[in-house]
């Protein structure tokens, strides 16, 4: 068993362009919406995974699939950011690098409340939710069996703690953009992109250029 963080955070990566959409819908969207809504504007991900994760099942909840629910990582520098950034992975069709990336953070705990308040089935995975294997849970309790040495480590090359780093938060359908608590970008130019993209919006949290959190 794992030692759970005190206050654990969820980061959902998006492109800048996105930002006004969202703003716009005051919801980020599951995957499985958004391609009903005829998609996103700036698309970052893996075509195959993305079309995978339509079809994997939340073990942990019966009938639901990975792509119908809102994705988010335990950690900002995600190794999915790490493939964005290299950009030269061959499933990979976006090549614009990290530079346009934000990180949306959210508090676990606060996520958590919202959901079970509604109700709104919520899951995570041990390892990535997108791998057939993948193992999922569903009780807040369960939470320290996340490897969270590996989803805080920065040097993933070892196999194990890869699979560790790589664990999701699933939140069925979709998400009230008022739950995000801070946006993070990598340079100052992004970040006002970011401002600018919150424009008169009722909820605009703290845009801060957090080189921390990229590669």
């Amino acid at each position: 068993m794992a030692t759970v963080p005190a206050a654990p955070k969820l980061y959902h990566i998006t492109h800048v362009d996105n930002l006004p959409s969202i703003v716009a819908d005051s919801v980020l969207w599951s995957d499985a919406a958004l391609i009903q809504r005829g998609g996103p504007a700036a698309s970052i991900g893996m075509g195959s995974i993305k079309a995978r994760r339509l079809s994997l099942p939340v073990k942990c909840h019966a009938g639901d699939l990975v792509g119908g629910y809102v994705p988010f990582y335990f950690c900002p520098r995600s190794i999915m950011l790490f493939l964005i950034h290299c950009a030269n992975h061959p499933q990979l069709t976006y090549r614009g690098g990290q530079g346009p990336i934000v990180h949306l953070e959210l508090d676990l705990r606060e996520v958590v409340a919202w959901a079970d308040a509604q109700p709104r089935l919520w899951a995570f995975s041990l390892s990535n939710a997108g791998a057939v294997y993948a193992e999922f849970r569903s009780r807040a309790d369960q939470l320290d069996q996340i490897d969270w040495t590996a989803v805080a480590a920065t040097d993933f090359r070892d196999p194990f703690v890869k699979e560790g780093k790589q664990a999701e938060f699933l939140v069925r359908d979709s998400v009230p953009w008022q739950l995000v608590r801070r946006i993070g970008a990598q340079s100052r130019p992004v970040q006002q992109r970011a401002m600018q993209a919150l424009g008169g919006a009722a909820h605009r949290p703290p845009v801060e250029v957090l080189r921390g959190w990229y590669y």
